[in-house]
């Protein structure tokens, strides 16, 4: 095989294993909800995460909490029942909106990855994300925005 031929199998074996990468990870729709403002945090029906799979219940990561009161939006991880994480989606590095892919959180303006946590994985962001405090109360979520 001389060079240009590998060049080609390698390029096509990137872009269809991109491509299946972004399929598989589309196939679980992602979830938004607006939540209720409160005077220290925004309040989530734990029920948001919830989902129907053929006929049984299942459970989504994560979901997106989009209201007009908050300048980006807050993804909130669910590693069960009462352990969930809440983290601002603007990128560390140049103030970007980020893109929830999963477990991982991605800028789309320099490439830039954060985990479920708001930890860099990434750069060129050196810095991790806002997180904030999320308490469970019978099945609400709050989000304890006084950090903000």
């Amino acid at each position: 095989m001389n060079r240009r031929e590998f060049l080609v199998n390698s390029c096509s074996a990137c872009l269809g294993a991109t491509a299946v990468s972004g399929l598989l990870s589309s196939c679980s729709s992602t979830r938004y909800t607006s939540g209720t403002i409160g005077q220290d945090g925004i309040t989530v029906s734990a029920d948001e995460f919830k989902m129907n799979k053929k006929g049984k219940t299942g459970y989504r990561p994560f979901i997106i909490v989009r209201n007009d009161s908050l300048k980006y939006p807050i993804y909130v991880y669910r590693f069960g029942e009462t352990e969930y994480s809440a983290v601002w989606m603007q990128c560390t590095h140049q103030g970007a909106e980020l893109q929830a892919s999963g477990d991982q959180l991605q800028c789309s303006a320099h490439g830039s990855e954060f985990n479920n946590k708001g930890k860099v994985t990434n750069g060129p962001a050196d810095k991790d994300l806002r997180s904030f405090p999320v308490m469970v109360n019978n099945n609400e979520l709050f989000i304890d925005l006084r950090k903000v």
